[in-house]
């Protein structure tokens, strides 16, 4: 049973999936996205798998006849993808070289070209949970691809901040805050030509990184071939700046937020960015989404940002330190 139902209190939509009860745990001597498993290619560098077990697809089935006028349901139109980093099970994403990193960027970008020709699709969200933190079950690095036939809350809320914020001052909120957060530098981890990562001022997780854009763009498709090289470039020493910082695979969700599809023109007011949300506070201690975050959605940082960023600019250095040894050889 795969359907959308209507939570009147929030005006937004649950997917109820009950398939995904069925994913596997990986065995320790199996993986299918692995070359030689029968369900990938032998030879591959990056590429897209439907998933087995979705939560929104192109021919949903008739939602359960339970609905009333309350409680509505509709179908769970959609699609969801894996996304395979690299043929190798255990190279996550900092490990990539940027070339290979780029090519992931293609695909992303390709992907989100195709999805958005769906009319049924409304949002198109690319991203990553990675460690068994923050659920994986399938350690093989990939990520995934929703094609959401409905505006999911979080992004409709920020989309109308956005909207507001260019209707009062003229300016666009993004641009604004790549602004702020030069001007401060303090929070800032590594910027390149093309993008600035920042913890911005008001995350709510200790390392809660942005990746945004310094031009005023709004999705994958606005960008010029060495933007898309220097978004795989930052991709790669933000993600390798976490792994450094505690000597361990740091896990987190890893959120593209791009404009939406087929619906109204928010070029003027939206900015692309790539939000980060990695659970750890400290290298064995998790900063759990608690009662008062889940519901009252009022965000709690343990740590002040101008304390940890600057442990991430460290751990950048030695990353980029290690990458140097590593690239002499």
């Amino acid at each position: 049973m795969a359907e959308l139902r209507y939570n009147p209190l929030l005006r937004d939509w649950t997917m109820v999936a009950s398939n995904r009860q069925n994913r596997p745990h990986m065995p320790k001597d199996y993986c299918p996205f692995c070359p030689g498993s029968g369900k990938v290619p032998d030879h591959y560098t990056v590429m897209t798998y439907n998933n087995d077990f979705p939560v929104l697809s192109p021919n949903p089935p008739e939602p359960d006849p339970v609905d009333t006028p309350l409680y509505k349901t509709k179908k769970s139109f959609g699609k969801c993808e894996v996304v395979l980093y690299s043929p190798d099970h255990h190279q996550t994403l900092p490990e990539l070289s940027v070339d290979h990193i780029l090519e992931l960027v293609e695909l992303w970008t390709e992907r989100y070209r195709a999805l958005e020709q769906d009319p049924n699709h409304q949002y198109i969200m690319i991203f990553e949970n990675r460690g068994e933190e923050c659920g994986v079950t399938m350690p093989h690095p990939h990520g995934q691809i929703y094609a959401y036939s409905h505006m999911p809350l979080k992004i409709r809320t920020e989309l109308e901040s956005c909207r507001l914020h260019h209707e009062e001052t003229g300016r666009c909120l993004l641009c604004e805050m790549n602004q702020h957060e030069q001007a401060f530098a303090e929070r800032v981890i590594v910027e390149n030509e093309d993008f600035i990562a920042y913890i911005p001022f008001f995350t709510d997780y200790p390392y809660g990184v942005f990746v945004v854009s310094k031009s005023h763009k709004t999705a994958l498709t606005d960008f010029t071939p060495r933007e898309k090289r220097n978004l795989a470039d930052i991709l790669k020493k933000v993600t390798g700046a976490m792994d450094q910082l505690y000597d361990r695979l740091f896990p987190y969700m890893m959120v593209m937020h791009q404009r939406p599809v087929n619906g109204d023109d928010v070029e003027a007011f939206y900015h692309f960015h790539i939000e980060f949300y990695p659970p750890l506070r400290d290298k064995d201690k998790i900063k759990f989404y608690a009662s008062s975050e889940m519901g009252a959605w009022a965000a709690a940082n343990p740590q002040a940002v101008e304390e940890t960023a600057p442990r991430l600019r460290e751990a950048l250095a030695r990353f980029l330190e290690k990458e140097g040894v590593k690239n002499e050889r």
